[in-house]
């Protein structure tokens, strides 16, 4: 075989190991995209992971790591006084994540004493005195994003203490405590089916430009089909 059937089978070689590593190349793209691997990672308009109360609640008796899901509903009832603590000193659902422009009916049950809501450090809540009476004695509307903390003055030592999630842009556990962004947004996460066809790319790839080299420094007979 002449040199000149070399070098067109060398050619012929190179353009097919080109194009089988750029449609590699391609399918590992679009299939990153598909799984959201692509961009930014998506993020506004909704939480990135469970809210992030920063240890406030740690010490409640009666919340076990559960954000209770009322979103959808116009008025959402918390219990004071529910039992919890050692006793009747505990708001129900510890932990509620309600709308933006929901309005939080704080219902006393009459047990424990008297209590109150009050927000933890600067905030919107505050009833007022204790009271002892049952029935719904505060109720506020919430107007702004972000998690309220907030406790019953008389017993916030025995851990009477709570929380109330607002809309979408709040604090998350998976951003770190950030709040911008609807909620976070933290560094995106890879499926395992796109890591797995990554590496499926990469050693196809390196396989392929192997094989080149391969040819390019030693030569080949291999004829391209359909030429003599």
């Amino acid at each position: 075989m002449t040199d000149g059937s070399v070098d067109v089978s060398r050619r012929a070689f190179l353009r097919t190991a080109a194009g089988a590593t750029a449609a590699s190349a391609a399918t590992g793209t679009a299939a990153a995209q598909e799984n959201g691997t692509d961009g930014d990672g998506g993020g506004g308009g909704g939480s990135s992971g469970p809210p992030d109360y920063s240890g406030f609640l740690d010490q409640v008796g009666n919340f076990d790591g559960t954000t209770v899901d009322a979103t959808g509903q116009s008025e959402v009832t918390v219990s004071v006084g529910a039992q919890g603590n050692g006793g009747a000193f505990a708001f129900d659902p510890p932990a509620v994540h309600v709308d933006n422009g929901a309005t939080v009916l704080f219902e006393w049950t009459g047990e424990g004493g008297g209590h109150n809501v009050v927000s933890d450090g600067e905030g919107p809540l505050d009833s007022g005195d204790p009271v002892s009476n049952a029935g719904v004695n505060y109720e506020y509307t919430f107007e702004e994003d972000g998690i309220y903390p907030y406790v019953c003055v008389p017993h916030e030592g025995l851990g009477m203490k709570a929380a109330i999630v607002v809309g979408t842009d709040y604090p998350t556990q998976s951003s770190d405590g950030g709040g911008g962004g609807g909620g976070g947004g933290g560094s995106p996460q890879v499926p395992s089916s796109a890591k797995t066809l990554g590496v499926a790319t990469s050693f196809v790839m390196v396989a392929t430009l192997g094989l080149a080299y391969f040819f390019i420094r030693y030569g080949g007979d291999y004829e391209t089909p359909g030429e003599e």
